[in-house]
Protein backbone atom coordinates (compact mmCIF):
# COMPACT_ATOMS: atom_id res chain seq x y z
CA UNK A 1 0.00 0.00 0.00
CA UNK A 2 3.12 2.50 0.57
CA UNK A 3 4.78 1.52 -1.75
CA UNK A 4 1.83 2.08 -4.71
CA UNK A 5 1.21 5.33 -2.91
CA UNK A 6 5.85 6.41 -3.16
CA UNK A 7 5.01 5.50 -6.54
CA UNK A 8 1.86 7.29 -7.50
CA UNK A 9 3.23 10.68 -5.79
CA UNK A 10 7.00 10.38 -8.36
CA UNK A 11 4.91 9.80 -11.34
CA UNK A 12 2.86 13.25 -10.13
CA UNK A 13 5.84 15.01 -9.93
CA UNK A 14 7.90 13.50 -13.01
CA UNK A 15 4.94 14.80 -14.65
CA UNK A 16 5.28 18.69 -13.22
CA UNK A 17 7.38 21.02 -14.51
CA UNK A 18 10.52 22.94 -12.89
CA UNK A 19 10.63 26.41 -12.58
CA UNK A 20 12.96 29.23 -11.71
CA UNK A 21 11.98 32.87 -9.84
CA UNK A 22 13.94 35.86 -10.81
CA UNK A 23 13.29 38.98 -8.12
CA UNK A 24 14.28 42.28 -8.87
CA UNK A 25 14.07 44.97 -6.09
CA UNK A 26 15.35 48.65 -7.23
CA UNK A 27 15.74 51.45 -5.17
CA UNK A 28 12.66 53.22 -6.53
CA UNK A 29 10.18 50.33 -5.84
CA UNK A 30 7.37 50.79 -2.59
CA UNK A 31 7.33 47.85 -0.31
CA UNK A 32 4.81 45.71 -2.02
CA UNK A 33 7.69 44.86 -4.18
CA UNK A 34 10.26 44.29 -1.53
CA UNK A 35 11.98 40.30 -2.20
CA UNK A 36 10.19 38.36 0.64
CA UNK A 37 6.74 39.45 -1.19
CA UNK A 38 7.95 38.42 -4.42
CA UNK A 39 9.06 35.09 -3.20
CA UNK A 40 5.82 34.87 -0.97
CA UNK A 41 3.26 35.36 -4.09
CA UNK A 42 5.58 33.34 -6.40
CA UNK A 43 5.93 30.40 -4.39
CA UNK A 44 2.25 30.69 -3.64
CA UNK A 45 1.50 30.70 -7.78
CA UNK A 46 4.10 27.52 -8.19
CA UNK A 47 2.20 25.18 -5.45
CA UNK A 48 -1.32 26.11 -7.31
CA UNK A 49 0.12 25.58 -10.75
CA UNK A 50 2.06 21.80 -9.91
CA UNK A 51 5.57 23.82 -10.76
CA UNK A 52 8.49 22.88 -8.53
CA UNK A 53 10.45 25.97 -7.24
CA UNK A 54 13.79 24.32 -6.09
CA UNK A 55 16.32 26.66 -3.55
CA UNK A 56 19.09 26.98 -6.13
CA UNK A 57 17.02 28.11 -9.08
CA UNK A 58 15.82 31.60 -7.13
CA UNK A 59 17.76 34.32 -8.48
CA UNK A 60 17.67 37.79 -6.56
CA UNK A 61 19.25 40.63 -7.76
CA UNK A 62 18.95 43.84 -5.27
CA UNK A 63 19.12 47.51 -5.39
CA UNK A 64 19.72 47.47 -9.51
CA UNK A 65 17.79 48.58 -11.90
CA UNK A 66 16.73 46.63 -14.88
CA UNK A 67 17.32 49.28 -18.03
CA UNK A 68 20.40 46.96 -18.34
CA UNK A 69 20.81 42.83 -17.79
CA UNK A 70 24.36 42.86 -18.21
CA UNK A 71 24.20 44.66 -15.12
CA UNK A 72 22.51 42.31 -13.03
CA UNK A 73 24.82 39.22 -12.41
CA UNK A 74 21.95 36.74 -11.07
CA UNK A 75 20.17 37.60 -14.14
CA UNK A 76 22.96 36.64 -16.23
CA UNK A 77 23.52 33.83 -14.49
CA UNK A 78 19.81 32.46 -14.50
CA UNK A 79 19.62 33.17 -18.54
CA UNK A 80 23.61 30.83 -18.50
CA UNK A 81 21.80 28.28 -16.61
CA UNK A 82 19.22 28.21 -19.19
CA UNK A 83 21.28 27.29 -22.47
CA UNK A 84 22.40 24.31 -20.34
CA UNK A 85 21.67 21.00 -21.72
CA UNK A 86 19.43 19.42 -20.76
CA UNK A 87 17.63 22.50 -19.77
CA UNK A 88 17.43 22.93 -16.06
CA UNK A 89 13.75 24.29 -15.59
CA UNK A 90 11.05 24.59 -17.92
CA UNK A 91 9.64 28.54 -16.50
CA UNK A 92 10.85 31.28 -15.65
CA UNK A 93 8.25 33.12 -13.28
CA UNK A 94 8.46 36.70 -11.86
CA UNK A 95 6.49 39.11 -10.05
CA UNK A 96 5.99 41.04 -12.79
CA UNK A 97 7.16 41.48 -16.97
CA UNK A 98 8.53 45.20 -15.72
CA UNK A 99 10.62 42.73 -13.13
CA UNK A 100 12.26 40.73 -16.07
CA UNK A 101 13.19 43.87 -18.05
CA UNK A 102 12.27 47.61 -18.39
CA UNK A 103 14.23 47.90 -21.70
CA UNK A 104 11.91 46.44 -24.60
CA UNK A 105 14.80 45.66 -26.37
CA UNK A 106 16.15 43.46 -23.86
CA UNK A 107 13.24 41.78 -23.14
CA UNK A 108 12.64 40.76 -26.82
CA UNK A 109 16.02 39.58 -26.82
CA UNK A 110 15.97 37.82 -23.97
CA UNK A 111 11.92 36.21 -24.28
CA UNK A 112 13.22 35.43 -27.55
CA UNK A 113 16.28 33.22 -27.14
CA UNK A 114 14.19 31.69 -24.31
CA UNK A 115 11.27 30.48 -26.32
CA UNK A 116 13.01 29.53 -29.57
CA UNK A 117 16.63 27.94 -28.12
CA UNK A 118 16.09 26.82 -25.20
CA UNK A 119 12.01 26.28 -24.96
CA UNK A 120 11.68 28.03 -22.03
CA UNK A 121 8.47 30.73 -21.34
CA UNK A 122 8.46 33.93 -18.84
CA UNK A 123 5.68 33.59 -16.58
CA UNK A 124 4.35 36.74 -14.92
CA UNK A 125 2.49 35.70 -12.12
CA UNK A 126 0.41 39.30 -12.06
CA UNK A 127 0.03 40.01 -15.68
CA UNK A 128 -1.10 36.59 -16.48
CA UNK A 129 -1.93 36.22 -20.67
CA UNK A 130 -3.90 33.62 -22.39
CA UNK A 131 -2.89 31.81 -25.42
CA UNK A 132 -4.68 33.89 -27.66
CA UNK A 133 -2.79 35.73 -30.78
CA UNK A 134 -3.58 39.01 -28.87
CA UNK A 135 -1.92 38.30 -26.24
CA UNK A 136 1.65 39.20 -28.30
CA UNK A 137 -0.10 42.76 -28.45
CA UNK A 138 -0.50 43.19 -25.10
CA UNK A 139 2.90 41.40 -23.83
CA UNK A 140 4.16 44.48 -25.90
CA UNK A 141 2.02 47.19 -24.89
CA UNK A 142 2.84 46.23 -21.13
CA UNK A 143 6.53 45.96 -22.12
CA UNK A 144 6.27 49.77 -23.85
CA UNK A 145 4.13 50.88 -20.78
CA UNK A 146 7.41 49.05 -18.47
CA UNK A 147 10.02 51.43 -20.72
CA UNK A 148 8.57 54.65 -20.30
CA UNK A 149 7.27 54.66 -16.96
CA UNK A 150 11.35 53.64 -16.27
CA UNK A 151 12.49 56.67 -18.45
CA UNK A 152 9.96 59.01 -17.13
CA UNK A 153 10.69 57.73 -14.04
CA UNK A 154 14.81 58.31 -14.20
CA UNK A 155 14.02 61.81 -15.75
CA UNK A 156 12.01 62.78 -12.79
CA UNK A 157 14.39 61.69 -9.98
CA UNK A 158 16.81 63.62 -11.96
CA UNK A 159 15.12 66.58 -12.31
CA UNK A 160 14.25 66.55 -8.39
CA UNK A 161 18.10 66.44 -7.35
CA UNK A 162 18.52 69.34 -9.99
CA UNK A 163 16.06 71.25 -8.32
CA UNK A 164 17.37 70.63 -4.54
CA UNK A 165 21.01 71.28 -5.70
CA UNK A 166 19.66 74.74 -7.05
CA UNK A 167 18.77 75.61 -3.58
CA UNK A 168 22.05 74.09 -2.09
CA UNK A 169 21.25 71.06 -1.23
CA UNK A 170 23.25 67.73 -1.04
CA UNK A 171 22.34 65.26 -3.99
CA UNK A 172 25.60 63.45 -3.31
CA UNK A 173 28.12 61.67 -0.93
CA UNK A 174 30.10 64.13 1.54
CA UNK A 175 34.04 64.52 -0.37
CA UNK A 176 37.49 63.65 1.42
CA UNK A 177 37.32 65.93 4.59
CA UNK A 178 33.56 66.16 5.29
CA UNK A 179 31.35 63.89 6.51
CA UNK A 180 26.96 64.02 6.38
CA UNK A 181 25.39 66.07 8.64
CA UNK A 182 21.56 66.16 9.18
CA UNK A 183 21.18 68.23 6.35
CA UNK A 184 24.29 69.29 4.97
CA UNK A 185 28.05 68.38 5.19
CA UNK A 186 30.26 69.58 7.86
CA UNK A 187 33.69 69.39 8.39
CA UNK A 188 35.09 65.31 9.82
CA UNK A 189 37.16 66.25 12.91
CA UNK A 190 39.86 63.71 11.44
CA UNK A 191 40.32 64.22 8.02
CA UNK A 192 39.13 68.32 7.52
CA UNK A 193 42.53 69.74 8.73
CA UNK A 194 44.32 67.31 6.06
CA UNK A 195 42.68 69.68 3.08
CA UNK A 196 44.21 72.78 3.96
CA UNK A 197 47.60 71.19 4.34
CA UNK A 198 47.55 70.01 1.02
CA UNK A 199 46.37 73.23 -0.20
CA UNK A 200 49.56 74.05 1.53
CA UNK A 201 52.18 71.76 0.34
CA UNK A 202 50.87 72.00 -2.73
CA UNK A 203 51.78 75.76 -3.19
CA UNK A 204 54.82 75.03 -1.56
CA UNK A 205 55.83 72.97 -4.69
CA UNK A 206 55.06 69.83 -3.89
CA UNK A 207 53.84 67.77 -6.22
CA UNK A 208 50.41 65.50 -6.43
CA UNK A 209 52.22 62.45 -6.45
CA UNK A 210 54.35 63.33 -3.65
CA UNK A 211 51.46 64.71 -1.38
CA UNK A 212 50.03 61.37 -1.97
CA UNK A 213 52.56 59.25 -1.06
CA UNK A 214 53.24 61.17 2.50
CA UNK A 215 49.40 60.08 2.92
CA UNK A 216 49.82 56.83 2.15
CA UNK A 217 52.85 56.66 4.71
CA UNK A 218 50.79 58.06 7.31
CA UNK A 219 47.79 55.44 7.00
CA UNK A 220 45.08 57.98 5.60
CA UNK A 221 42.89 56.65 2.94
CA UNK A 222 40.54 58.09 0.36
CA UNK A 223 36.89 58.25 1.00
CA UNK A 224 36.61 55.07 -0.72
CA UNK A 225 39.26 53.61 1.97
CA UNK A 226 41.83 53.22 -1.13
CA UNK A 227 45.03 54.67 -1.05
CA UNK A 228 45.65 57.79 -2.40
CA UNK A 229 46.59 58.31 -5.73
CA UNK A 230 48.25 61.40 -8.12
CA UNK A 231 44.45 61.60 -9.94
CA UNK A 232 42.92 61.45 -6.18
CA UNK A 233 44.81 64.56 -4.92
CA UNK A 234 44.52 66.54 -8.00
CA UNK A 235 40.57 66.04 -7.55
CA UNK A 236 40.97 67.71 -4.42
CA UNK A 237 43.09 69.90 -5.01
CA UNK A 238 40.75 71.07 -7.91
CA UNK A 239 36.91 70.81 -5.97
CA UNK A 240 35.62 73.56 -5.09
CA UNK A 241 33.73 72.09 -2.79
CA UNK A 242 36.38 73.44 -0.37
CA UNK A 243 35.15 76.26 -0.92
CA UNK A 244 31.82 76.06 0.21
CA UNK A 245 30.46 75.26 -3.39
CA UNK A 246 28.82 72.28 -4.64
CA UNK A 247 29.02 71.26 -8.13
CA UNK A 248 27.21 68.65 -10.27
CA UNK A 249 27.82 67.78 -14.03
CA UNK A 250 25.54 69.82 -16.52
CA UNK A 251 22.33 68.03 -18.17
CA UNK A 252 20.18 70.50 -19.59
CA UNK A 253 17.53 67.74 -19.82
CA UNK A 254 17.16 67.10 -16.02
CA UNK A 255 18.09 70.48 -15.10
CA UNK A 256 14.70 73.57 -14.34
CA UNK A 257 14.42 75.88 -16.92
CA UNK A 258 15.03 78.58 -14.26
CA UNK A 259 18.29 77.37 -13.30
CA UNK A 260 21.70 79.44 -13.93
CA UNK A 261 25.36 78.26 -13.59
CA UNK A 262 26.75 80.54 -11.48
CA UNK A 263 30.48 81.55 -10.56
CA UNK A 264 32.83 81.14 -8.22
CA UNK A 265 33.84 84.69 -7.28
CA UNK A 266 37.23 85.39 -6.16
CA UNK A 267 38.64 88.59 -4.19
CA UNK A 268 41.01 88.99 -6.94
CA UNK A 269 41.61 90.94 -10.76
CA UNK A 270 42.63 87.83 -11.91
CA UNK A 271 39.82 86.04 -14.18
CA UNK A 272 38.18 83.03 -12.42
CA UNK A 273 39.61 79.72 -13.57
CA UNK A 274 37.82 76.65 -14.73
CA UNK A 275 37.38 73.98 -12.09
CA UNK A 276 38.39 71.04 -14.13
CA UNK A 277 37.49 67.33 -12.64
CA UNK A 278 40.07 64.29 -12.17
CA UNK A 279 37.80 61.94 -14.27
CA UNK A 280 35.70 64.28 -16.31
CA UNK A 281 37.60 67.63 -16.51
CA UNK A 282 36.05 68.26 -20.09
CA UNK A 283 32.31 68.00 -18.51
CA UNK A 284 30.55 71.18 -18.26
CA UNK A 285 29.67 71.81 -14.36
CA UNK A 286 27.26 73.81 -12.43
CA UNK A 287 28.45 75.58 -9.47
CA UNK A 288 25.73 76.93 -6.47
CA UNK A 289 26.59 78.57 -2.90
CA UNK A 290 26.40 75.29 -0.43
CA UNK A 291 25.47 75.52 3.44
CA UNK A 292 28.58 74.12 4.60
CA UNK A 293 31.67 75.70 5.75
CA UNK A 294 34.73 76.14 3.60
CA UNK A 295 38.32 74.47 4.48
CA UNK A 296 40.03 76.68 2.48
CA UNK A 297 39.62 79.84 2.07
CA UNK A 298 38.84 81.21 -2.11
CA UNK A 299 42.58 83.06 -2.63
CA UNK A 300 44.38 79.87 -1.45
CA UNK A 301 42.16 78.08 -3.77
CA UNK A 302 42.71 80.36 -6.75
CA UNK A 303 46.69 79.80 -6.63
CA UNK A 304 46.28 76.13 -6.57
CA UNK A 305 44.64 76.24 -9.99
CA UNK A 306 46.80 78.74 -10.96
CA UNK A 307 49.70 76.36 -10.22
CA UNK A 308 47.46 73.37 -11.47
CA UNK A 309 46.74 74.88 -14.88
CA UNK A 310 50.61 75.65 -15.31
CA UNK A 311 51.40 71.91 -14.36
CA UNK A 312 48.94 70.90 -17.30
CA UNK A 313 50.29 73.16 -19.73
CA UNK A 314 54.26 71.79 -19.16
CA UNK A 315 52.95 68.59 -20.98
CA UNK A 316 53.82 69.34 -24.29
CA UNK A 317 56.98 71.47 -24.70
CA UNK A 318 57.68 73.46 -21.24
CA UNK A 319 57.43 69.68 -19.55
CA UNK A 320 60.40 68.17 -21.62
CA UNK A 321 62.18 70.91 -20.92
CA UNK A 322 61.93 70.49 -17.11
CA UNK A 323 62.55 66.66 -17.51
CA UNK A 324 66.40 67.49 -18.37
CA UNK A 325 68.31 68.01 -15.32
CA UNK A 326 71.84 69.67 -16.44
CA UNK A 327 74.07 71.29 -14.66
CA UNK A 328 73.59 74.89 -16.29
CA UNK A 329 69.87 74.26 -16.14
CA UNK A 330 68.59 78.07 -15.89
CA UNK A 331 72.33 80.09 -15.49
CA UNK A 332 72.84 80.28 -19.53
CA UNK A 333 71.05 83.86 -21.00
CA UNK A 334 70.77 84.35 -24.81
CA UNK A 335 73.17 87.32 -25.69
CA UNK A 336 70.99 88.94 -28.01
CA UNK A 337 67.84 89.17 -26.07
CA UNK A 338 68.86 88.06 -22.59
CA UNK A 339 66.68 84.99 -22.11
CA UNK A 340 67.39 81.76 -21.17
CA UNK A 341 68.70 79.09 -22.97
CA UNK A 342 66.55 75.89 -22.66
CA UNK A 343 67.47 71.91 -23.65
CA UNK A 344 66.99 71.27 -27.31
CA UNK A 345 67.50 67.88 -28.96
CA UNK A 346 65.92 65.38 -26.50
CA UNK A 347 68.59 67.72 -24.09
CA UNK A 348 71.55 67.69 -26.53
CA UNK A 349 71.91 71.13 -26.95
CA UNK A 350 70.54 74.61 -26.00
CA UNK A 351 69.00 77.05 -27.94
CA UNK A 352 67.07 80.05 -26.81
CA UNK A 353 63.92 79.62 -25.90
CA UNK A 354 62.57 83.25 -28.08
CA UNK A 355 64.37 82.14 -31.13
CA UNK A 356 62.07 79.61 -31.35
CA UNK A 357 59.27 81.77 -31.15
CA UNK A 358 60.22 84.21 -33.81
CA UNK A 359 60.98 86.88 -31.02
CA UNK A 360 64.82 86.58 -31.16
CA UNK A 361 66.61 87.07 -34.30
CA UNK A 362 70.13 85.50 -33.74
CA UNK A 363 70.15 81.75 -32.86
CA UNK A 364 71.90 80.57 -29.93
CA UNK A 365 71.95 76.75 -30.54
CA UNK A 366 75.25 75.03 -28.70
CA UNK A 367 75.71 71.37 -28.00
CA UNK A 368 75.47 70.97 -24.12
CA UNK A 369 79.04 69.28 -23.85
CA UNK A 370 80.79 71.90 -25.20
CA UNK A 371 79.27 74.52 -23.22
CA UNK A 372 80.39 72.61 -20.23
CA UNK A 373 83.50 72.14 -21.27
CA UNK A 374 83.78 76.23 -21.78
CA UNK A 375 82.20 77.05 -18.28
CA UNK A 376 84.02 74.42 -16.68
CA UNK A 377 87.28 76.11 -18.07
CA UNK A 378 86.63 79.21 -17.52
CA UNK A 379 85.80 78.74 -13.73
CA UNK A 380 89.19 77.29 -13.27
CA UNK A 381 90.89 80.28 -14.34
CA UNK A 382 88.44 82.69 -12.26
CA UNK A 383 88.71 80.28 -8.85
CA UNK A 384 92.68 79.97 -9.30
CA UNK A 385 92.63 83.37 -8.91
CA UNK A 386 91.33 83.79 -5.39
CA UNK A 387 93.23 83.41 -2.17
CA UNK A 388 92.98 79.69 -1.25
CA UNK A 389 91.92 80.89 2.47
CA UNK A 390 88.58 82.12 0.71
CA UNK A 391 85.46 80.06 0.86
CA UNK A 392 82.18 79.86 -1.19
CA UNK A 393 79.28 79.22 1.10
CA UNK A 394 76.32 77.37 0.07
CA UNK A 395 72.97 78.24 2.40
CA UNK A 396 70.26 75.52 1.53
CA UNK A 397 66.23 77.30 1.65
CA UNK A 398 64.35 77.05 5.08
CA UNK A 399 60.60 77.51 5.09
CA UNK A 400 58.23 77.93 7.90
CA UNK A 401 56.04 75.48 8.65
CA UNK A 402 52.25 75.54 7.94
CA UNK A 403 50.51 75.68 11.32
CA UNK A 404 47.57 73.58 9.14
CA UNK A 405 50.35 71.05 8.53
CA UNK A 406 50.78 70.94 12.57
CA UNK A 407 47.18 70.90 13.14
CA UNK A 408 47.32 67.75 10.48
CA UNK A 409 49.68 65.69 11.87
CA UNK A 410 48.17 66.41 15.56
CA UNK A 411 44.69 65.01 14.84
CA UNK A 412 46.27 61.77 13.13
CA UNK A 413 48.52 61.39 15.61
CA UNK A 414 44.99 61.47 18.07
CA UNK A 415 43.55 59.32 16.12
CA UNK A 416 46.61 56.82 16.15
CA UNK A 417 46.37 56.29 19.83
CA UNK A 418 42.77 55.69 20.08
CA UNK A 419 43.34 52.86 17.53
CA UNK A 420 46.21 51.56 19.42
CA UNK A 421 43.52 51.30 22.59
CA UNK A 422 41.42 49.77 20.33
CA UNK A 423 43.66 47.19 19.12
CA UNK A 424 44.70 46.36 22.73
CA UNK A 425 41.28 46.42 23.71
CA UNK A 426 40.21 43.83 20.86
CA UNK A 427 42.94 41.05 21.88
CA UNK A 428 42.32 41.63 26.03
CA UNK A 429 38.28 40.82 24.84
CA UNK A 430 39.58 37.96 22.94
CA UNK A 431 38.25 39.12 19.49
CA UNK A 432 42.09 39.32 18.22
CA UNK A 433 44.68 36.64 18.10
CA UNK A 434 47.75 36.52 19.30
CA UNK A 435 49.52 37.06 15.97
CA UNK A 436 46.42 39.54 14.90
CA UNK A 437 47.55 41.85 18.26
CA UNK A 438 51.20 42.17 17.52
CA UNK A 439 50.39 43.12 13.53
CA UNK A 440 47.98 45.67 14.62
CA UNK A 441 50.41 46.82 17.09
CA UNK A 442 53.62 47.22 15.28
CA UNK A 443 51.93 48.94 12.18
CA UNK A 444 50.39 51.46 14.68
CA UNK A 445 52.99 52.10 16.55
CA UNK A 446 55.20 52.60 13.49
CA UNK A 447 52.84 55.27 12.28
CA UNK A 448 52.44 56.65 15.78
CA UNK A 449 56.32 57.08 15.47
CA UNK A 450 56.71 58.61 12.17
CA UNK A 451 53.59 61.10 12.79
CA UNK A 452 56.01 62.26 16.44
CA UNK A 453 58.82 62.57 14.78
CA UNK A 454 57.07 65.22 11.72
CA UNK A 455 55.78 66.85 14.75
CA UNK A 456 59.14 67.35 16.89
CA UNK A 457 60.41 68.71 13.68
CA UNK A 458 58.15 71.32 13.21
CA UNK A 459 58.37 72.70 17.19
CA UNK A 460 61.49 75.22 15.55
CA UNK A 461 59.79 78.40 13.68
CA UNK A 462 61.72 76.82 10.49
CA UNK A 463 61.36 73.45 8.90
CA UNK A 464 64.96 71.43 8.82
CA UNK A 465 66.84 71.31 6.14
CA UNK A 466 70.39 70.47 5.27
CA UNK A 467 73.40 72.10 6.86
CA UNK A 468 75.35 74.92 4.75
CA UNK A 469 78.01 74.40 3.16
CA UNK A 470 81.34 76.35 2.77
CA UNK A 471 83.67 75.28 0.37
CA UNK A 472 87.40 75.98 -0.75
CA UNK A 473 87.96 76.88 -4.71
CA UNK A 474 89.40 73.72 -4.78
CA UNK A 475 86.89 71.78 -3.14
CA UNK A 476 84.44 73.40 -6.12
CA UNK A 477 86.14 72.72 -8.86
CA UNK A 478 86.68 69.07 -7.77
CA UNK A 479 83.36 69.02 -6.77
CA UNK A 480 82.39 70.15 -10.42
CA UNK A 481 84.58 68.09 -12.20
CA UNK A 482 83.16 64.86 -11.13
CA UNK A 483 81.22 62.20 -12.88
CA UNK A 484 79.84 61.49 -9.40
CA UNK A 485 78.20 64.51 -8.42
CA UNK A 486 74.65 64.81 -9.59
CA UNK A 487 73.69 67.17 -12.11
CA UNK A 488 71.07 68.88 -9.80
CA UNK A 489 74.14 68.99 -6.88
CA UNK A 490 76.19 70.92 -9.54
CA UNK A 491 73.16 73.07 -10.60
CA UNK A 492 72.71 73.87 -6.59
CA UNK A 493 76.73 74.66 -6.24
CA UNK A 494 77.18 76.91 -9.75
CA UNK A 495 73.92 79.08 -8.43
CA UNK A 496 75.33 79.48 -4.88
CA UNK A 497 78.03 81.94 -6.54
CA UNK A 498 76.98 82.54 -9.89
CA UNK A 499 74.41 84.46 -11.06
CA UNK A 500 73.84 83.96 -14.93
CA UNK A 501 75.95 83.12 -17.49
CA UNK A 502 75.76 85.07 -21.26
CA UNK A 503 76.83 83.42 -24.02
CA UNK A 504 77.27 85.33 -27.19
CA UNK A 505 76.65 83.52 -30.82
CA UNK A 506 78.53 85.60 -33.31
CA UNK A 507 81.69 85.35 -30.53
CA UNK A 508 81.42 81.94 -29.44
CA UNK A 509 82.23 83.34 -26.29
CA UNK A 510 80.79 83.30 -22.46
CA UNK A 511 80.72 85.51 -19.73
CA UNK A 512 80.40 84.73 -16.36
CA UNK A 513 78.60 87.39 -13.94
CA UNK A 514 79.65 86.30 -10.53
CA UNK A 515 77.58 86.78 -6.94
CA UNK A 516 80.83 87.00 -5.12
Amino acid sequence: MSVNKINKRTQKESAMKTGAAYIRVSTEDQIEYSPDSQLKKIQEYAHSHQILLPKHLIFQDEGISGRSARKRPAFMKMIGMAKQTPRPFDVILVWKFSRFARSRQDSILYKSMLRKDCGINVISITEQLSDDPTAILIEALLEAMDEYYSINLAQEVRRGMYEKFSRGGVVSVPPFGYRMGAEHFEPDPEKAPLVPMMFQNFLNGMSCHRIAAMLNDLGVQTIRGNPFESRSVKYILTNPTYLGKLRRSKDTSAAPGHFLHTSIPFQTDKPAPAFPDAHQSRQPMLLVDGHHPPLVDSETFHLAQQRMALLDKKHTADIKTASYSYMLQGLVRCGSCGSILTPAEKGRSLQCCRYAKGLCHQSHHIRLEKLNLAVLEGLKNDLNDLVPTERIHIRRKRTAVPEAETAAFTKLLEKEIRRLERIKTAYESGADSLEEYQTNKTASIRRIRKLKEKLGRQNSPLSPAAPDISLSPKQTLSLLARNTTSESAKNELLKAFISHITFFRPEDAICIHYRI
